[in-house]
């Protein structure tokens, strides 16, 4: 399985390094689609595209109802609080 956690570097230092290297051509292009299967990549996307709506023509209307109410329920309970 193809390490995951190799993204770009956290270390402000090395981040900058590498993307000079990356600019005057030292280094390759990142490239975060390196080492995924292509197939993979194609099948998780199209799932992710049909899947709320194939969930919302299951539902009822009183079920979609209650998710989007919940679901403005958690939208709002992430807002900061300032009180003025």
């Amino acid at each position: 399985m193809p390490e995951r956690s190799r993204k770009r570097p956290r270390d402000p230092n090395e981040l900058g390094k590498q993307l000079v290297d990356e600019a005057t051509g030292v280094e390759p292009k990142y490239d975060p689609d390196a080492g995924k299967d292509p197939a993979a990549v194609a099948l998780g996307r199209r799932g992710g595209l049909k899947g709320g709506k194939a969930r919302a023509a299951k539902m009822t209307p009183e079920e979609r109802s209650e998710a989007s109410r919940r679901a403005a329920a958690a939208r709002w309970a992430k807002r900061p609080h300032t009180e003025t």
